[in-house]
């Protein structure tokens, strides 16, 4: 299966096996359990699995695990405060952002990055955030209004 090495995950250190081709996706999901990550197209075009690495949106399917150690790495696990929902993963519910759920952990993630760099986003800058994401139920708008609503306060 390959090496041992060492995550830095949502702020843990966490060890897996990998080998030369061992996606990122598959030692987050198969090896250590963190589902949110999903694996959609496989292709790094849907967006489900993306997570952060080093604060850059990454596609977890298209990165490999062993160029991720000594990394940052934070998945929508890890954007929790003290266990509970942080306020746009709340937001995404109150929202009814979540529709059939499989987009929504990489909505959050990409969600999270486009806050940060822009605190409070138009509508525009929400579309051009999420445009790498693909969610096959909704027409978007809840999820852009929970990115402004978190936005808000």
């Amino acid at each position: 299966m390959g090496e041992t090495i060492s995550l830095n995950l949502n702020g843990e250190v966490r060890e897996a096996k990998a080998g030369l081709t061992t996606t990122l996706l598959e030692v987050i999901r198969d090896q250590l359990g963190l589902t949110g990550a999903k694996k959609g197209c496989n292709q790094g075009v849907c967006g489900a699995c993306t997570v952060s690495i080093d604060g850059k949106l990454a596609r977890a399917c298209l990165s490999l695990a062993v160029n991720s150690v000594g990394r940052e790495i934070t998945t929508n696990e890890g954007l929790t405060e003290d266990g509970e929902p942080s306020a746009l993963q709340q937001s995404f519910i109150d929202n009814g952002a979540v529709q059939c759920g499989f987009c929504t952990s990489g909505m959050i993630v990409s969600s999270h990055a486009l806050l940060q760099d822009i605190p409070n986003p138009s509508i525009d800058e929400v579309r051009d955030g999420l445009s790498g994401n693909v969610c096959r139920c909704s027409g978007y708008r809840k999820i852009i209004d929970a990115v402004r609503g978190v936005a808000r306060g």
